[in-house]
């Protein structure tokens, strides 16, 4: 990656996460010696775990945490925040919005530490959500942000350290980068306990509606709902590409084909061999009706936007979850 040594201190915050533990494989894979992992959680619940990796289990919304963990660091990936799928941010406003206490203090300790570059990772919740309305949705560019009207909670904690970024960078000359991410999902993601995404969620709930012999599943909302969802390989190019370019306005980086949940499940039941009965369940958390990311800006600016089929990612994500769910391969490291 332009601009970055080998031998720079790199901070992965949210290290143990699902985009966090693949970044600091990647990273490790590209040969960075001086890598800085760091995450809320006891270091055995973390996603993936790399003991070639400075790894620091650290409370980021507390601000003398942040300046421990970007002593001597170059460059930042802010990934941490308190976040899951719609189930989750639903019913969790208030815990979504306590995310700005870790970009906030990360900011200033980014300022204070002589932090070469910093990337937050913002997400498409910002977005207005009356361009949200249809389920043949208009893809979503950078500029519908505005007039603001986000997802009530983790959508405005997102928009706001956005804005913070920007004046950071504004008034101190921190050099930010503003990713905006689509439903990312993959292996190592979250596939259960109220945190998962509609990709996961639906491969689990058709492996256990295999596995137990009821052939049903319950989906939420009508099935109707869109989404594009981008596959972690995409994510993880598309991070690296923004943090080493020189686009410092909020970007989209998310996949543009877009699906209905129940062109999902017939995604999921094709892999799995397997047709299922579908009970709709109307009162369950559903989120805005349509949402596509508009690939325009990173297009022009990086030549470069995601590609991987959802068929393909979705084959890779369900195996993983497969064999997690059946007791098969369990380790968490990648040594």
């Amino acid at each position: 990656m332009s601009g970055m040594n080998k031998d720079d201190v790199i901070v992965v915050a949210g290290g143990g996460g699902f985009i966090g533990a693949h970044l600091v494989a990647e990273l490790l894979d590209a040969g960075f010696q001086q890598i800085r992992s760091v995450d809320v959680k006891p270091i055995e619940d973390w996603f993936q775990v790399f003991p070639d990796v400075e790894n620091q289990q650290l409370e980021l919304r507390s601000k003398d945490a942040c300046y421990q963990s970007l002593a001597g660091a170059k460059h930042v990936f802010n990934l941490a925040a308190d976040m899951g799928g719609m189930g989750f941010i639903e019913n969790n406003k208030a815990l979504c919005m306590l995310s700005v206490l870790i970009n906030t203090h990360m900011l200033m300790a980014a300022r204070d530490c002589g932090v070469d570059r910093f990337l937050f990772s913002s997400s498409a919740c910002v977005y207005n959500a009356d361009k949200q309305t249809s389920t043949d949705i208009i893809p979503l560019k950078e500029s519908d942000a505005y007039p603001a009207a986000p997802e009530d909670g983790y959508g405005w904690e997102k928009l706001f350290s956005e804005r913070m970024c920007r004046h950071f960078c504004e008034d101190f000359g921190l050099d930010t980068r503003i990713v905006r991410y689509h439903n990312v999902y993959g292996p190592h993601c979250t596939y259960d306990g109220g945190r998962e995404k509609a990709p996961a969620a639906i491969c689990r709930k058709v492996i256990e509606a295999k596995l137990s012999g009821t052939h049903e599943i319950e989906i939420w909302g009508d099935g109707e709902q869109t989404r594009s969802f981008m596959y972690i390989d995409d994510c993880l190019k598309g991070t690296q590409l923004i943090m080493e370019s020189d686009v410092t306005e909020p970007i989209n980086l998310g996949s543009d084909e877009l699906v209905t949940v129940n062109g999902l499940v017939d995604i999921v039941e094709a892999i799995a061999g397997t047709k299922l009965k579908r009970r709709y369940n109307l009162d369950a958390p559903k989120g805005v009706r349509g949402r596509n990311s508009d690939n325009t800006l990173i297009m022009e600016r990086l030549g470069w936007a995601p590609s991987i089929r959802l068929e393909d990612g979705l084959e890779k994500t369900y195996r993983w979850i497969f064999n997690r769910m059946t007791g098969a391969g369990r380790d968490r490291s990648a040594v």
